[in-house]
């Protein structure tokens, strides 16, 4: 009979600190370097014949990813990244007079053992590469703007000395040059991969959604689980309705938990405000909401969940974006503006 120890791993940039529970015994704590060779060694350590072992680490970013792809191709292991505000209230309620690594590898311990286990999946290499990507291309993106800004800065003020103007010319050239660069190689990759290539095309149908937030918001869902809920895709994006409400005298306004993927929200945001502006269905969905007496930011809101909405059944039902599905518009106003377009909104 297979049995099933409980681990929990915290990850630092160097190191990793193993706190395993096997056959209900604690087991003294083990420390490992974070490279590819004691990944190996710590997935040996882990492995037990006709066991089966949860380990439980944060998923704070780069540094325990390798470690969870390592994890996750053994059979015998399962592992979970889980939202680092989730283990901190669990911490909290543990209530431990201390906060240090071994502690916080004994929580995770814990909450692989107590809180419902849902096993993280290896999204494939083309998604995780295409990820990486778009997430420097965001962040070149921000540095533009900034460069940008120093530069109209520096030509108002005659006292900048030309060595200056120049050199911030010549960072900003640079920085163009690399965001055509990454964005060809985006762009190859989505050639590459023919899922990524359909569903690429899929978010491009999209209204507002052009060839830039295409790759942004593709890569951001390429790499969630297949058997997600759209339900989840919206708390994963942050975009779930939070109410705060205690008996008869506290109520609190409902807003979105921004708690998810800010990179999914931000890649939403601009094709939401296109939409609106030219699309039929969304604008009508829009103005609908606005008529019920939602606020503007309310309503863009609801837009955006709506097109992360059918940006789900698209890629269930791999067909182009439909606005009817959206929001079926009145007969009398089932007319496009003049000189308008949905091929040229996306």
């Amino acid at each position: 009979m297979n049995k099933t120890d409980y681990g929990g791993i915290e990850v630092s940039a160097e190191k990793l600190l193993v706190a395993l529970e096997r056959d209900g015994a604690r087991q003294p704590q083990r420390e490992f370097t974070n490279t590819p060779s004691d990944h190996a060694v710590l997935c040996r350590y882990l492995l037990r014949a006709g066991r089966t072992v949860r380990v439980c680490l944060e998923s704070t970013g780069v540094y325990g990813l390798d470690l969870a792809l390592a994890l996750s191709g053994h059979p015998g292991l399962q592992v979970r990244g889980a939202n680092p505000r989730a283990v901190r209230h669990f911490a909290t309620a543990l209530m431990p007079r201390s906060k240090t690594d071994p502690l916080d590898a004994e929580v995770l311990r814990e909450f692989a053992q107590r809180m419902p286990f849902q096993p993280w999946r290896a999204p494939s290499p083309a998604a995780l590469a295409l990820q990486a990507l778009a997430r420097r291309l965001a962040a070149l993106t921000e540095l533009q703007k900034q460069e940008k800004n120093r530069v109209h800065a520096a030509r108002v003020s005659e006292t900048t000395p030309a060595a200056v103007l120049r050199d911030l010319q010549r960072s900003l050239r640079s920085q163009c040059r690399a965001l055509a660069r990454l964005t060809r190689e985006a762009l190859q990759l989505i050639a590459q991969d023919p899922e990524l290539q359909l569903r690429f095309q899929l978010v491009l149908s999209t209204p507002g959604i052009a060839e830039t937030s295409a790759v942004q918001i593709l890569a951001e869902l390429a790499v969630l689980s297949p058997n997600l809920q759209v339900r989840q895709w919206v708390a994963h994006a942050g975009l779930d309705p939070r109410q705060y409400s205690s008996g008869s005298s506290v109520h609190k306004k409902t807003r979105i938990r921004k708690t998810g993927n800010r990179h999914l929200r931000r890649g939403l945001y601009m094709p939401a405000l296109v939409a609106v502006r030219h699309d039929p269905p969304v604008r009508a969905f829009y103005q609908h909401l606005l008529e019920r007496g939602k606020l503007k930011m309310q309503a863009l809101v609801a837009v955006i969940r709506k097109l992360l909405h059918a940006l789900y059944g698209m890629f269930k039902s791999r067909q182009p974006f439909d606005g009817s599905k959206l929001y079926r518009l009145p007969e009398e106003t089932c007319v496009l503006q003049p000189g308008f377009s949905t091929t040229e909104a996306a």
